[in-house]
């Protein structure tokens, strides 16, 4: 039985400051719930339907119904469990190998693939600038299918970060030269800028060589690509590479 104050607790882990002030976050669905269980994620609570998740302490679990996840959930339609994991401390960013860095993104479902991306790819740590959306943010979460687990995700002063990395730093433009025609080494940065703006003025000076994904089509009146769809193409490029 879900008490008033666990309700309270739960809802408004949606709201980063009360993440930031418990120090949890949230995951629903089985597939990502079992994710984070098999991770080194640490789990703080689980909420379940009975009968999908074996192998947790009794203190750890509440049986609920499907009329109280309605009360917890952050989706329209609860899928069948909830679980409250503490949020992990980050971890130092790598001086080698490939990083991919985030100008500004806003939306949710782009981070969460982005972060999923990553995990495909074989990238390590993603650097957020601390304008970016929450990566525990539910929505986010939900987007990962568990890669948050696997996924170092740094929240940093990006225009320092990349003036003092001395790695070579590959932008995202319009304008750019032709990725497809390009050497790409195995070590460097590549940043994705904002979906409506693109990378930044201060981000932008900041890097060493500037790439794009050319139009092919006869008409050439498409604006951009989102950012996630970009990010699969450059990453698939550079580990092609």
């Amino acid at each position: 039985m879900l008490s008033k104050n666990q309700i309270k607790i739960i809802t408004g882990l949606q709201q980063k400051k009360y993440r930031k002030q418990h120090k949890m976050f949230f995951a629903e669905g089985i597939k990502v719930v079992q994710e984070l269980l098999d991770s080194n994620v640490t789990l703080s609570h689980l909420y379940s339907e009975p009968g999908y998740f074996n192998g947790i302490p009794d203190n750890m679990i509440t049986a609920v119904t499907e009329a109280e996840l309605k009360k917890i959930s952050a989706l329209t339609t609860p899928q069948h469990c909830l679980a409250l994991f503490e949020i992990p401390d980050e971890k130092p960013i790598p001086q080698n190998g490939l990083i991919v860095a985030l100008d500004d993104v806003r939306d949710p479902g782009n981070l969460g693939t982005i972060i999923r991306l990553c995990d495909w790819f074989g990238i390590g740590t993603l650097v957020c600038s601390h304008e970016c959306v929450d990566v525990y943010n539910p929505k986010v979460v939900q987007a990962t299918m568990g890669s948050i687990s696997r996924v170092n995700v740094v929240y940093t002063n990006l225009e320092e970060y990349l003036e003092s990395s001395g790695q070579p730093v590959f932008g995202t433009f319009m304008d750019g030269a032709n990725i497809y025609k390009e050497n790409l080494p195995a070590d460097g940065i590549i940043v994705l800028g904002n979906e409506a703006n693109g990378i930044s003025g201060g981000v932008g000076v900041r890097c060493t060589q500037r790439l794009s994904i050319p139009r092919f089509g006869n008409l050439q009146k498409t604006e951009s690509l989102n950012v996630a769809t970009a990010a699969a193409i450059i990453l698939s490029e550079f580990r092609r590479g």
